[in-house]
């Protein structure tokens, strides 16, 4: 599988899918739905910048007055001068774009957010599905906020190849049976024609583009905002930019709330062995599911169709099918479009479709579903959360695996995830990036902080619950909330006594006790 998700992404995926039934399919992350954005606020006053306790080097970017100016749907969107390098504030600076819905009631301050990814936009996630975001009860109490990180979509962003050149580096079949040395010469081949484009078309931003970099800079943004501490809600791969905020900055937490969470203590080879076994178990899941119905394209048990799946894979890898518009569906896009579907419960449905299709010899409904995991539509490509995925892995995650370990890795997939397997183990971009890492892998915390709910999912595929459950542990305000069930993230997905806890939390200040709270 090209590109392997060494976090998860959650982006918003909207579109009508030929063929199919259904009007949107959320794939990496859950179904976004097209509410109406509501009301906005917009004539109380702004509040003043907060710059207590600022370094002097850092006092006119924390004190820059905000030009907001209406952009559609009852939001106002700005942009926010940050450092380039937070080591020498003096050097250079960069844009964040950012957008804001005002409170339909009285506000308590700013509720920043963040999809996940790393990589999606959180600017397009608030404009376009505010209340997908975050509930109606916070939209009352929070001028909610959304923002494209350093290195993202209409912030100062990470740029590598043109939409050709990406169909190319994502779908190309390389040359070689899998696993050859002429196969993994293919691969980094690829790998380093594509961290070299990275490196020619992002202006010189790559080093920076960092988590704790992105961290400082949401300070920056409840600085300008007016807030004396942080409010913050964060998914998936924003659980992980959460807890480094919380790490940076422990005083200055609000209510903060990390659903899906990444634990930031295990290495890039741990959570893609993780995540690995989670995709395994998710499909067993939605192969059980699928058993039950009569246009399930497999029979037998559920281990009888694992097989059969296994083997329409192999298939695939040997004889890819060619698509109307030329692409060849190889094993890794199958596996791409597989993965994307077992994100949300909700998608199980275009999953079985698409494999009924592929049986019969048209990949183009597992095209759509890659398709949207890449933010691909009409032949191009929506956004940057490609480049920008691997911009921050790559400087995010120390890649200095032993071969040990890394045989190790490869034995236990092998051993606990079959299906998965044999496409998981790609060659890396990372070991081709023009920039060593400078992130370091370690519990957080964020001592003196106050509570920080994690929000867990018992058998979610790209943040496994063991990790919610560590997070959790290792903060020490850390509060669990267990949500049982399928799928990605568990807030504002229609359990009442996750949605309940979280929203109590942000507006009046209940925390769960200390034990955490089951939802089943």
């Amino acid at each position: 599988m090209k590109n392997a998700p060494i976090a998860p992404r959650l982006r918003r995926i909207t579109a009508l899918v030929a063929g199919l039934a259904v009007a949107a399919v959320a794939l990496s992350g859950c179904l976004y739905s097209m509410i109406p954005a509501g009301s906005s606020a917009s004539s109380r006053p702004a509040a003043s910048p907060d710059t207590s306790g600022i370094a002097p080097e850092l006092q006119s970017f924390y004190g820059q007055t905000l030009n907001w100016s209406s952009c559609g749907g009852g939001m106002d969107c700005t942009t926010v001068k940050a450092p380039l390098d937070w080591e020498n504030p003096a050097k250079a600076s960069i844009d964040l774009a950012v957008v804001r819905h005002r409170a339909t009631g009285t506000a308590k301050g700013s509720l920043l957010t963040n999809p996940g990814g790393p990589g999606a936009s959180g600017l397009d996630l608030i404009k376009t599905n505010l209340t997908f975001a975050v509930s109606p009860t916070l939209v009352k109490n929070y001028d909610v906020i959304g923002f494209d990180p350093r290195g993202v979509g209409s912030s100062t962003a990470v740029k590598c190849y043109d939409a050709t050149q990406m169909d190319d580096y994502l779908f190309s079949i390389p040359a070689g049976a899998r696993g050859s040395d002429q196969w993994k010469s293919a691969q980094d081949a690829a790998n380093k024609t594509f961290a070299a484009a990275c490196e020619s078309n992002s202006a010189g931003i790559l080093p920076y583009i960092t988590t704790v970099n992105a961290a400082r800079d949401m300070d920056l943004l409840r600085g300008v905002l007016g807030d004396k501490k942080l409010n913050y809600l964060g998914y998936s791969y924003g659980t992980f930019l959460g807890a480094t905020y919380a790490g940076l900055y422990p005083e200055r937490v609000g209510h903060v709330v990390l659903d899906g969470a990444l634990d930031p203590a295990v290495s890039n080879l741990d959570v893609s062995t993780t995540q690995a076994i989670g995709f395994e178990s998710a499909l067993k899941a939605y192969m059980a599911d699928c058993l039950k119905g009569k246009k399930c394209p497999f029979q037998g048990t559920v281990d009888e169709a694992m097989s059969d799946l296994g083997a329409l894979l192999a298939s695939v890898d040997r004889t890819p099918l060619k698509n109307a518009d030329g692409r060849l569906l190889g094993a890794d896009a199958l596996m791409t479009s597989i993965v994307s579907a077992l994100y949300s419960q909700d998608s199980w449905q275009y999953l079985t479709q698409s494999l009924t299709a592929v049986l019969k010899g048209d990949p183009s409904v597992a095209f759509q579903l890659a398709d949207f995991y890449y933010g691909r539509t009409g032949g191009k490509y929506t956004d940057n959360s490609t480049e920008a995925f691997d911009a921050y892995n790559c400087m995010d995650y120390p890649n200095d695996d032993s071969d040990a370990a890394k045989a190790a890795s490869k034995a236990k997939i092998a051993a606990e995830a079959p299906i998965v397997a044999p496409y998981w183990d790609s060659q890396n971009v990372c070991d081709q990036w023009p920039y060593p890492p400078s992130g370091k892998r370690g519990e957080i915390t964020a001592a003196g902080s106050g509570p920080i709910l994690v929000v867990g999912t018992t058998n979610d595929p790209a943040t496994p619950y063991e990790w919610a459950v560590s997070l959790a542990k290792q903060l020490e305000g850390g509060v669990l909330i267990t949500r049982v069930g399928e799928g990605h993230t568990g807030y504002n997905k229609g359990n009442s006594c996750v949605d309940n806890a979280v929203d109590a939390y942000f507006v009046d200040g209940t925390v769960p006790a200390k034990a955490g709270i089951r939802c089943e």
